[in-house]
């Protein structure tokens, strides 16, 4: 269902239509940017009706380039998941631009950017201080940690959180963020966090 989603937005995205809407003035608009974005694109920093990237190696359409870096993984002796891996899939894709070592305006074919990304949007190539990501969230998961919620229980978005929050069965950067901001939340969120709910809908601790 996730997969779907995500072809829909793209293309819904590249008619001007649709999560577009959700864009418009959020975080991801960078329309109004002059220094790496001239030509003042909404889609196209992303994605692209047209010679897109392999889009059996990244998502749907893809038009920006992919980072290389070699990341520092979150670490924790109550971690339990058993296929922590270097970031895949979704999250790869967000952090080509957050991780701060491909240019912003590298999309299109253009490798030489010199703007980067800066401030708290940076990440860095280091995520052992953030949440882990390219982990599978499963019923055996739950099994070993007692303190997640079943991937069947309701994810608060109309599915379950296996539904609508996981990308074959893993938790990636896209299961708490919609880069697309369809929700308008501060963050880019899924959805509200008051109260930590966002927080609650894997976690019951």
């Amino acid at each position: 269902m996730k997969r779907v989603l995500i072809v829909a937005a793209a293309v819904l995205l590249i008619s001007g239509t649709g999560f577009a809407q959700g864009i418009t003035g959020s975080g991801h608009d960078f329309s109004g940017i002059v220094a790496w974005n001239p030509g003042g694109e909404i889609c196209q920093p992303c994605h692209t009706p047209h010679n897109a990237m392999d889009p059996s190696t990244y998502e749907p359409l893809w038009n920006h380039q992919v980072t290389a870096a070699t990341f520092t993984l979150y670490g924790s002796s109550t971690l339990d998941a058993t296929d922590l891996t270097q970031p895949a899939g979704a999250s790869l894709l967000c952090l080509s631009c957050h991780d701060g070592t491909i240019a912003l305006e590298n999309f299109g074919g253009v490798t030489t950017g010199t703007n980067f990304i800066t401030g708290n949007a940076l990440l860095g190539t280091s995520l052992a201080e953030d949440h882990p990501v390219s982990f599978t969230y499963n019923a055996a998961l739950v099994t070993l940690d007692p303190g997640l919620n079943a991937t069947t229980a309701a994810s608060g978005l109309g599915g379950t959180i296996a539904e609508d929050m996981l990308f074959a069965d893993k938790m990636e950067c896209a299961s708490c963020h919609d880069v697309h901001d369809a929700a308008g939340e501060d963050f880019l969120l899924l959805k509200a966090n008051t109260a930590s709910a966002l927080c609650l809908t894997c976690h019951n601790k």
